[in-house]
């Protein structure tokens, strides 16, 4: 597996389901006990009390842990897990956006990146640095209701964990100055641009609940925050609003892992004990939010096609209603089995619809969204029809016995895939303690899902929807207002003047240390790390068969690669294979797509096919227990798809319709350009894997079955599975695959690809673009695992592929234009590229792109540094401890392996370059590989970009995509 992964931000607004997205089965119990062992009780530090102690307990659905309190309210706790050598740590503060006052909004948020600025004891950007160098990864997220900061690095670094996220508790605030304030905030407003303004349909989410809520609601607000309320902060409005939420007392540590018990308290203790107390946290009031008439709202905006999105406010997390309101969201549009789906999407009047049912801490809201299909009419009004007649067709149906039985198994499911990792378990305990003070809250959160009836369905049914006012959004393409559903009822709140905001008046949190808390912690000795133990099989057929048993839940994955994908596609049909994929998903001919669906569903399986890159997958998941119904399903989609004329048209639609849609989106439009400019349009690797709009409208149902009987084949063909079954039992599940027959085919790679124009900036012209999309790239050397192409990343890891690298550092944090910036050598078998580039301020297009073209010639001339070289070194082999932990994980390396035909120990021997590799190597690396000619792509607004392009003194060719 290659050891290099992009690096993750920190931060990133989650708008998730923070109460229902966890829950266990009683088999949760075995996982538990197989991955845990209890350590002999300890004597407890002065200061530190154990509150609870969760035992594995056959039959009992629970995941082991000890909770402790500290004597300023600290909540700690500890879960036992040493399947593999590594901690992960989360600190989860009970503060969100819906603690911030009213004027004062994106406070929460903010704080989540001021937090990676540096404390008292930790220099500015040092806390990315030293996790990455630790061999770890990091982030945090915001959302209404809390905030977290996480680690998962090697055992022997936990104590350095603790020493980071201590200091930025108690001693954060001395180090918060003007300059990282006013970084921090243009980081942020990248962070909307990217995320909201530059992304069709992104600014939904806060409309719908400025509709929904009243202005003094703390929900009413984006967690983001708007940008006025931003722009009238202060250092002491954000040193205040941290003196008031983020004490000890409002906070819960957890620490899940290969971890000593006794010495982990030890730590937590000196690092955090002595830290004071916070002011007292009340609960906030749960008052219901209800609305007696339906809000109409409209607006236009850069997308395709036009969007319906219908609310209802209706109770809040951990409601006794909650669980029967989740059962009737499935029923009304959770996937193919739906009622919307049948009515909207089967029916060919929508290409997108569906339901859902998020719940945050104060409010649940069930959401209907649709968008129509272009074929049957694009009016909002008529989808806002289907969707009520659809209610009344509920209550007409009622509830059967499938409905409940899928909700319950998929709880199982769920939680299963959820605590694969440690990371999923710590953070089940931290959200279940932080919200309900009940860390040990999974068997009740079973049974309340386990006690829905069928009349519990009817009965929400008929108290929050039936008769009840939504709001109801309509987002129309820009000059096409006449599609709302309805004309404007309602008018949105002024956001921009807020009443007068009263102060906090929070006294200034201040530590004293009584030890020098300026000395990092070292680390112990590396962990050893173990390959997973695999074994092969290669049929007559051609299939190649890798596979690694892992009992540590009772899962088995498989993912099937047939070679070739859309590498196979004529030109001129360009999305053929992904298409073909696609409508394997649509039928068998014994059963429906609706009928597949429900028989996985009740089974807590997935079977997914589809094409990208230079294979066509199929994924399949499944509970072992239920593996042999599975692969009953499989083999039926595989050898009997039904291929109907009607499920073509219709997936054919939705293909050009998101070929639309992608025409309106910067990150879309620059992923299409680089092929192009980079490939050549007349290659099939110079289009995107889906097509064209044109290439795709020529593709019939005659040629989806003729690539299904040439290339649907074994011949090219590879299986990997990962999961608690043995080599003996799973070799006899196999024999259908066994006996598969197919011919052989050949796949062209012998391109003719166009010549690198240096002295020229490719430039797609994309109206009221709110950013612009930047990318300096090249064509490079293919994938290898131990030659040119790793040692190149390596030398890449300083310059752009770590958070702490020259061009992020400088884009981001130095200038503020971006919300992130990277460069990365990216290699497949036949073809590889080099890229450098982000999403930036418009009105800074022109600077971005100097600067990146200054790192790169400044790192091409004077190379690396000796500090650059040992952060490497130690981020990237001590990262190896991570890198086997879940199925997922597994998968990846076996496939790596038949992939590019690796040896089993290809890590060792990439551990070894990276010791052993000179700073005089490194930096030859980097004179030889950036000095080849690179080209600019850009994706803008053109009234704004534009003029700044001619100041490059190079041709601007305005780049026409292939459609």
């Amino acid at each position: 597996m290659s050891k290099f992964s992009h690096f993750s931000l920190a931060s990133g607004t989650a708008f998730k389901k923070l109460f229902n997205v966890t829950a266990v089965a009683a088999s949760v119990a075995v996982i538990a006990s197989c991955t845990n062992y209890q350590q002999p009780s300890v004597e407890l530090p002065q200061g530190v009390s154990l509150v609870e102690s969760v035992k594995a307990q056959e039959g009992v659905v629970n995941i082991p842990f000890k909770k402790y309190t500290l004597a300023n309210g600290l909540t700690v706790i500890l879960h036992q897990d040493n399947s593999d050598p590594l901690v992960h740590v989360d600190v989860t503060y009970h503060v969100g956006s819906a603690r911030e006052q009213l004027g004062k909004s994106g406070f929460a948020h903010f704080f989540e990146h001021m937090m990676f600025q540096g404390s008292n004891n930790v220099a500015d950007e040092q806390h990315f640095k030293v996790v990455t160098q630790s061999g770890g990864n990091l982030n945090g997220t915001t959302n209404s209701d809390r905030t977290n900061y996480f680690e998962t690095v090697p055992k022997n670094q936990l104590e350095k964990m603790l020493w980071l996220e201590s200091d930025r508790m108690g001693f954060l605030l001395e180090a918060i100055t003007a300059e990282k304030f006013e970084v921090q905030r243009a980081t942020v407003k990248n962070e909307r641009g990217q995320n909201v303004d530059n992304r069709p349909y992104g600014r939904l989410n806060e409309t719908v609940n400025q509709m929904i809520f009243p202005r003094e609601h703390p929900y009413s607000w984006p967690v983001i925050g708007y940008m006025s309320d931003l722009d009238r902060g202060t250092v002491t409005d954000l040193k205040e609003f941290f003196s008031r939420w983020y004490g000890p007392n409002n906070a819960v540590l957890t620490i899940g892992g290969d971890i000593d018990e006794a010495q982990t308290l030890a730590w937590v203790n000196q690092y955090f004990g002595e830290l004071k107390a916070g002011p007292a946290v009340e609960p906030l009031a749960k008052t219901p939010v209800s609305l007696a008439d339906n809000r109409y709202y409209s607006f236009s905006d850069n997308v395709s096609l036009p969007l319906l999105y219908i609310s209802f406010p209706t109770v809040y997390g951990m409601h006794d209603d909650e669980p029967a309101l989740d059962v009737l969201a499935n029923i009304l549009g959770g996937g193919p089995t739906s009622l919307l789906y049948k009515n909207l999407v089967k029916s060919g009047v929508a290409v997108q619809a569906g339901t859902s049912h998020p719940c945050r801490e104060l409010v649940c809201q069930m959401n209907f969204y649709a968008l129509p299909n272009p074929q049957q009419g694009l009016a909002l009004a008529n989808i806002e029809q289907v969707i009520n007649d659809t209610l009344v067709e509920f209550e007409n149906r009622g509830v059967n016995d499938d409905d409940l039985l899928k909700t319950k198994v998929s709880i199982e499911t769920d939680t299963i895939y959820g605590l694969q990792s440690v990371s999923g378990k710590v953070s089940n305990l931290a959200h279940y303690q932080t919200m309900l003070d009940d860390a040990n809250y999974t068997e009740q959160q079973v049974a309340r899902y386990n006690q829905v009836t069928k009349a519990d369905v009817m009965r929400v049914f008929n108290q929050y929807i039936k008769g009840k006012g939504a709001a109801v959004l309509s987002i129309v393409p820009h000059g096409q207002e006449a599609l709302v559903a309805k004309a404007d009822n309602f008018t949105l709140p002024d956001v921009s003047n807020p009443p007068a905001v009263v102060e906090l008046d929070t006294p200034i949190m201040k530590n004293i240390s009584d030890f020098d808390r300026s000395v990092m912690p070292s680390a112990g000795e590396n962990p050893q790390v173990k390959v997973p133990e695999l074994w092969r099989e290669s049929f007559a057929n051609g299939m190649e068969v890798i596979a690694s048993e892992n009992n540590e839940t009772p899962t088995v994955s498989l993912l099937l690669s047939l070679e070739g994908g859309p590498l196979l596609d004529p030109i001129d049909k360009a999305g053929l294979a992904q298409l073909t994929a696609s409508l394997m998903n649509e039928g068998t001919l014994a059963r429906s797509k609706e009928a597949l669906s429900n028989e996985l569903a009740k089974l807590g399986s997935d079977i997914s096919f589809g094409a990208s890159g230079r294979n066509t997958f199929i994924s399949v998941s499944s509970l072992v227990k239920n593996l042999d119904a599975t692969l009953v399903l499989l083999h039926e989609m595989m050898f009997n798809p039904l291929f109907a004329q009607a499920d073509f048209d219709r997936v054919k639609n939705q293909t050009i319709q998101g070929l639309e849609q992608g025409n309106k989106d910067a990150r879309t439009l620059a992923r299409n350009a680089f092929k192009q400019v980079t490939y050549g349009k007349g290659n099939r690797v110079g289009l995107a894997d889906s097509g064209t709009i044109t290439t795709v409208n020529t593709i019939t149902l005659a040629d989806v079955k003729g690539f299904y009987k040439q290339y649907f084949s074994p011949s090219k063909s590879s299986l990997v599975v990962v999961g608690d079954v043995s080599r003996g039992d799973l070799l006899p599940k196999l024999k259908r695959l066994k006996s598969w027959q197919g011919q052989s085919y050949t796949i062209n790679t012998d391109f003719t690809l166009p010549e690198v124009t240096p002295n020229k900036v490719y430039f797609v012209d994309l109206p009221n673009a709110s950013q612009s999309s930047i990318k300096l790239s090249r064509r490079a050397m293919t994938y290898d695992a131990t030659s040119e192409y790793f040692k190149a990343s390596l030398m890449n890891y300083p310059l752009g592929r770590a958070f702490n690298s020259r061009i992020n550092l400088n884009l981001r944090e130095d200038k503020g234009y971006t919300y992130g910036a990277s460069s990365y050598f990216s290699g497949g078998k036949t073809q590889g590229s080099f890229s450098a580039g982000a999403s930036v301020k418009k009105e800074h297009t022109y600077d971005a792109m100097v600067e990146i073209e200054n790192e790169i010639k400044n790192y091409q001339e004077k190379g690396l540094t000796d500090d650059e070289v040992t952060f490497m070194r130690q981020a990237i082999s001590q990262s190896e401890a991570l890198s086997f932990e879940t199925p997922s994980q597994k998968s990846g390396f076996l496939r790596q392996l038949l992939q590019f035909n690796l040896p089993t120990n290809y890590g060792e021997q990439q551990t070894e370059i990276i010791q052993n590799i000179t700073l005089a190597q490194l930096n030859a690396i980097a004179a030889e590989e950036l000095a080849k000619p690179m080209q600019w792509i850009v994706v803008g607004d053109g009234q704004i970009v534009r003029p700044q392009l001619e100041k490059l003194n190079v041709d601007v060719v305005d780049l026409t995509l292939a459609q």
